[in-house]
C-alpha cells in the first residue's frame, strides 16, 4: 500500500503558558499553514533553541498548544548542539534533554526536560488501522524506491480519530533515502 511520506524539520510544540511567557499575554498562536493531520498547523512564530554549548535559530512553532512543551530535533541537530537527546515518541518527555527557548524579543523559557529526537512513525485513523490489520503501538516498516531507496524498520503506529495515513520522518531519515516532498512509500507490516 502506497502511503504519503512527510518530512518533519526541527520544530517546537509549546504549552500555552510557555507561549505567553515568550511572546506576551496578548499574543495568539494562529495558523500560517495547515499541516496534513487535521487541526495541526505551522505558525509564523519562530524561536531560538539553545544550551550552554550552541544554539539553533528560527525553529518554527507548530500548533495547537500541547500540555507540555516539546522540542523536536534530528540526530544531526543534537550533535550540533553537543546534547544527549533521546529518541522518543512524541509526548514521551520524562527524562528527555534540557533546552532553553528564546523568543526574538529575548524572553526565555528554560526546560529541565522536553527536547527529543522524534521516533519515525505512521499516522492512521482507526478505520485505516483496522483495514491494514495494525493497531496503536505496533511497528511497521517503510520501503521506498529510487536512487537512494531502502527500508526503514521500527516505524511506530499512531492511531487517532483525526489522523490520516502518512509516514513522518525527520530530515536525517528523509535525506538518507532521497525522499522529497510529495513522495510516497510502501507500507511493510512486520
Amino acid at each position: 500500500m502506497k502511503i504519503p511520506v512527510e518530512i518533519s524539520a526541527r520544530h517546537i510544540h509549546l504549552a500555552e503558558a510557555d507561549f505567553k511567557a515568550l511572546f506576551g499575554e496578548e499574543a495568539e498562536l494562529v495558523p500560517e499553514k495547515d499541516l496534513s493531520q487535521e487541526g495541526e498547523f505551522a505558525s509564523d512564530f519562530k524561536v531560538t533553541i539553545k544550551n550552554e554549548e550552541r544554539e539553533i535559530q528560527r525553529v518554527r512553532i507548530l500548533g495547537p498548544f500541547r500540555p507540555q512543551t516539546q522540542v523536536e530535533v534530528s540526530h544531526t541537530d543534537a550533535r550540533f548542539l553537543k546534547a544527549e537527546v533521546p529518541l522518543r515518541l512524541s509526548g514521551d518527555l520524562a527524562g528527555s534533554a534540557p533546552v532553553k527557548i528564546v523568543s526574538p524579543k529575548g524572553a526565555e523559557v528554560e526546560l529541565a526536560e522536553g527536547m527529543i529526537v522524534a521516533k519515525r512513525h505512521l499516522h492512521v485513523s482507526p478505520a485505516e488501522a483496522e483495514k491494514l490489520g495494525i493497531k496503536d503501538g505496533d511497528e511497521v516498516s517503510l520501503r521506498t524506491t529510487g536512487e537512494r531507496g531502502g527500508q526503514l524498520d521500527h516505524c511506530a503506529v499512531r492511531v487517532r480519530d483525526n489522523f490520516k495515513a502518512s509516514f513522518h520522518l525527520d530530515t536525517d531519515e528523509a535525506n538518507a533515502l532521497g525522499i522529497i516532498p510529495g513522495a510516497t512509500g510502501d507500507l511493510v507490516i512486520q
